[in-house]
């Protein structure tokens, strides 16, 4: 029998049910909202994946559009598009997400499709041969690109030899290699009915939801995934001298998960450091000194680690003085980071968590995402407290954190003056 779960605190209009096999079903009306978004999350991405699979779960995102057993590629394309909606997916290093967005009224045909395209596509050989192609054009195209080059060199060598580290599209030999049984085996062993989420929000029932994902996941056996391999921060360098009129910097640190208590004071730290256009990094880097176009510091959280960095690209000429500036800048921060700023780096937090509650979109991200992550929806109002609770001295023991850790450093082009990776990190032990 379905589980209904209470959502203490959380919207009234949300509702979570459990189907029988594990899988969850979670909805939320949005009185006056004329569109439904709908999708599934499953909680597997590339840091799932064996060595030799590297690649493989962007791959199955991009074959579920290309044929099942009753529609092909085209024919997916306009059950959707006829009723005006738009269908999308996306992979991350920790999960999957296929969603649509139509009128309310044609939410069925929504979760029909996205139904069809989870548990009957096909992976007809000729499909894919020609994905497999496709994305290796993308692959090409990111090589191109000297600015993902490096953030994909950046969290290689943040988590040397892990899943976590590799890239998502993979390498052009793991997709090469990739055939139906891998697929299939793929999908048996990682999207089980406990990793996958059903969301809707908008003009939605839950009923209604409930009964269509029982319709078309219902079936799935009520097996456990394997756990990922934990990721463990490493540190070391790449770097890629190459002939281009841009040097491209990220210098890291080891981060914190979502889990930890300093996550949201380790979020403050870097917004403040290099979060926006008051940011420190910002005014020291771009306003005062005219050393890049463009600077961030940003914290990436997964399930078990984290992720610190810095970004930036500036001619070769000014590389070595960029990372003197952006060091002084960092340690600086963890003892002088003022209530000013903290009040600031909260509110722009709080508008972007609130802000994304406006759409059904966002809705659903939140509410997924949170289930996976923590089998039920945290209140906004949980959240923001958490926020408001942050100290100036737990922001400035968050970044003094970042300095115990072994520096993470990638950089491409004109990278000569860059300093050695022991002289940073000489830098931020004196500290």
């Amino acid at each position: 029998m379905n589980q209904h779960f209470a959502t203490h605190g959380a919207s009234p209009s949300l509702r979570v049910t459990r189907l029988d096999n594990g899988l969850t079903v979670a909805t939320e009306a949005m009185p006056g909202v004329a569109t439904a978004t709908l999708g599934v999350w499953v909680g597997a991405g590339s840091r799932h994946e064996r060595a030799e699979e590297s690649g493989l779960s962007h791959l199955i995102e991009h074959m579920a559009f290309k044929g099942t057993r009753t529609r092909s590629a085209r024919a997916i394309a306009e059950d959707i598009e006829n009723v005006g909606g738009e269908i999308n997916a996306a992979t991350s290093a920790e999960g999957t997400s296929y969603t649509a967005r139509v009128l309310g009224e044609d939410v069925g045909v929504a979760l029909d499709v996205i139904g069809d395209i989870l548990t009957h596509s096909v992976f007809d050989a000729g499909e894919l041969a020609r994905e497999k192609s496709v994305i290796l054009q993308e692959y090409a195209a990111v090589e191109d690109t000297p600015d993902d080059v490096v953030y994909d060199a950046f969290i290689e060598s943040a988590f040397p030899g892990q899943p976590i580290g590799r890239p998502i599209l993979g390498r052009p030999d793991t997709i090469k290699s990739f055939d139906e049984p891998a697929i299939r085996a793929y999908l048996a062993r990682e999207y089980t009915a406990d990793r996958f989420v059903v969301a809707a929000a908008g003009a939605v029932e839950h009923e209604a939801i409930v009964a269509a994902a029982g319709r078309h996941f219902g079936a799935m056996p009520a097996a456990t995934a394997p756990e990922a391999v934990p990721g463990v921060y490493g540190g070391g360098e790449r770097r890629m001298p190459r002939k281009l009129e841009q040097a491209n910097l990220v210098l890291g640190l080891p981060g914190l998960s979502f889990r930890d208590d300093g996550y949201y004071a380790l979020h403050m730290f870097a917004q403040v450091l290099g979060g926006g256009l008051t940011s420190r990094l910002w005014q020291e880097v771009r306003e005062t000194r005219g050393l890049a176009y463009e600077i961030q510091a940003f914290h990436w959280p997964f399930s078990d680690c984290g992720l610190f960095g810095i970004g930036a690209g500036t001619s070769g000429g000014d590389l070595a003085e960029l990372t003197d500036v952006t060091l002084d800048a960092l340690v600086r921060a963890t003892r002088d980071i003022a209530s000013e700023e903290i009040a600031r780096a909260k509110a722009q937090l709080k508008l972007s968590l609130l802000g994304a509650l406006e759409t059904p979109g966002g809705r659903i991200e939140r509410n997924a995402r949170q289930i996976l992550a923590w089998g039920r929806v945290i209140p906004a109002a949980d959240v923001i407290a958490k926020v408001d609770a942050v100290t100036v001295e737990a922001v400035r023991e968050a970044g003094a954190r970042l300095l115990a850790g072994p520096p993470t450093l990638a950089a491409i082009g004109p990278i000569s003056k860059l300093p050695p990776l022991d002289r940073i990190a000489g830098r931020l032990r004196a500290a």
